[in-house]
């Protein structure tokens, strides 16, 4: 099935398209992460987190000898900045995108869903769009998700109700996440195949499986297998015991 073009959404993700076995077709938004355009997009991405970006996964990781950089990356630093620097054009671009997947996903007969924070963790439910308080009232319809380790914004109640965070454990929040944990929200955690192992056995969820957090069960531990520079972790951030 040939991939759709968008001005700045992503469809395609390899982990996004096992959702279309459950019927949903999945769309991401894809910034620089951290300050890399230089722009703070991530307020609370730690060192490990850094680190272990998946900023450069697939073919955003590509990058010819001799050379610092790609087409993907540029159109991520270029995509964030007119975020910052163009708002209304970007957020008038978004909305068309959004419009033209949900076309897309009626035509293939699924679900359209919206992951907004790829590689960034922004407050959408406070980012206007015209006379909308925010993408997630201008597309009630919609469901959209993301991950973020900005603990009030998974405490918040004033959440749009079709807007699912999963709180993003690290080396630096994880007595905030046993706490929210302990309050019925969900916790991804990034480990080993060991680890993942025994929390399956105790009732975590496999978030390999598929990206639907929207899905899960409250209270739960989403486990995510370490990839690409996570493998080789020292600080922390990929959990190794159990």
């Amino acid at each position: 099935m040939a991939l759709a073009r968008y001005n700045l959404l992503t469809e395609g993700n390899v982990k996004t398209l096992k959702g279309q076995k459950k019927g949903f077709n999945s769309v991401i938004l894809h910034f620089a992460p951290s300050t890399v355009s230089g722009y703070q997009v991530c307020p609370m991405a730690s060192a490990g987190c850094i680190a272990a970006c998946l900023n450069t996964a697939g073919r955003g990781g590509m990058i010819k000898a001799g050379e610092t950089t790609n087409t993907i990356q540029e159109a991520r630093k270029r995509r964030t900045r007119m975020f910052f620097e163009q708002r209304e054009q970007f957020m008038a671009l978004l909305v068309k995108d959004i419009e033209h997947a949900q076309r897309r996903a009626n035509k293939l007969g699924m679900t359209l869903t919206v992951r907004l924070n790829g590689t960034s963790d922004l407050p959408w439910e406070k980012i206007r769009v015209g006379e909308h308080r925010n993408i997630m009232m201008r597309f009630p319809q919609i469901q959209f998700y993301d991950y973020t380790k900005i603990h009030h914004r998974v405490l918040s109640n004033h959440l749009p109700s079709n807007y699912h965070l999963t709180f993003s454990m690290s080396e630096t929040n994880q007595p905030m996440a046993r706490v929210l944990q302990g309050l019925g929200h969900n916790v991804a955690i990034v480990c080993t195949p060991e680890v993942k192992d025994k929390a399956l056995a105790t009732g975590a969820i496999d978030g390999d499986e598929t990206d639907l957090r929207f899905l899960d069960e409250s209270g739960k531990i989403i486990t995510l297998s370490a990839k690409g520079k996570a493998k080789k972790d020292t600080t922390g951030f990929v959990i190794r015991r159990y």
